[in-house]
């Protein structure tokens, strides 16, 4: 494998991480949140991440595994893995106590809003093991980026644009509550921005895999597990979250918006 794909890899997910940033100075310097907007590019995230997990992602690791296990043996594993891949990230998510989920919907005018200030301090009062919750959320998904960039550049392109537009929102939610249990503007931008720092962290970590103990079957493995840990991505967190932020219209419109980018990309690149 070359080490300038794995470069382009790591810039990826990178650039996936840090727009948690983005969603956090939005939160600073945006007068109201465009809700609808938001809704929109949250579908359409999903979207993307949904169509080329099932038609692609699935496909390509079921591939590798039926090479090297056979056409029965090799299906199994694809779907187990698929399912492992669910099953990690929910349990992740799981772990995350309710009131310190960065997947909660919050708003820029929430930052004038005396009311959620109080609500804030008191649910807030360490922002640092806040953005360390959100850093949690984040590592898989800097896995998913990483594996699938290093599998195919443009695909990983794709996905690292998807989860990117899905950071800019959960930078809000971090930066509001850590906001209001520190009082400081720039800690929380700073917290905000440095969560999103534990997806190249999760790219480190599925570089240490792939180089330690590579071979077909492992990167199937992999592949299968980055789709499942994207569909659930996309069903618990986008799709809820987009809903909430407008109208489920919206939301859906977003998200047959997001496949037929992705069918199109996928069939102009063939």
């Amino acid at each position: 494998m070359k080490f300038e794909t794995v470069l382009i890899a790591f810039g990826l997910t990178l650039f996936a991480g840090l727009a948690t940033g983005v969603g956090s100075a939005l939160a600073f310097f945006a007068k109201r949140t465009n809700t609808k907007m938001l809704s929109v590019a949250l579908g359409f995230s999903a979207g993307v991440m949904i169509y080329v997990s099932f038609v692609e992602i699935f496909f390509k690791a079921k591939d590798c595994l039926v090479t090297e296990l056979g056409a029965v043996g090799g299906y199994w594993v694809t779907v187990l893995a698929f399912f492992g891949g669910m099953l990690f990230i929910g349990i992740i998510d799981k772990l995350v106590p309710s009131f310190e989920n960065p997947h909660e919907a919050h708003r820029a005018e929430e930052m004038d809003m005396p009311e959620q200030a109080a609500q804030f301090k008191k649910l807030y009062r360490m922002g640092l093991f806040t953005a360390i919750a959100i850093a949690i959320h984040n590592f898989p998904e800097g896995l998913a980026t990483f594996v699938s960039a290093l599998k195919d550049v443009k695909l990983g392109m794709a996905i690292a644009v998807a989860i990117a537009i899905h950071n800019i929102p959960e930078g809000v939610a971090v930066s509001i509550p850590i906001y209001y249990a520190t009082g400081n503007r720039k800690k929380a931008f700073l917290y905000s921005f440095l969560s999103g720092l534990a997806e190249p962290v999760g790219a480190l970590v599925g570089y240490a895999i792939v180089f330690s103990f590579y071979s077909e079957m492992v990167f199937g493995i992999l592949f299968a597990s980055v789709a499942g840990i994207m569909v659930f991505i996309s069903l618990d967190e986008l799709l809820p979250t987009a809903r909430e932020y407008g109208e489920h219209h919206l939301a859906a419109y977003g998200l047959v918006a997001g496949m037929m980018m992705m069918a199109l990309s996928l069939l102009l690149l063939q």
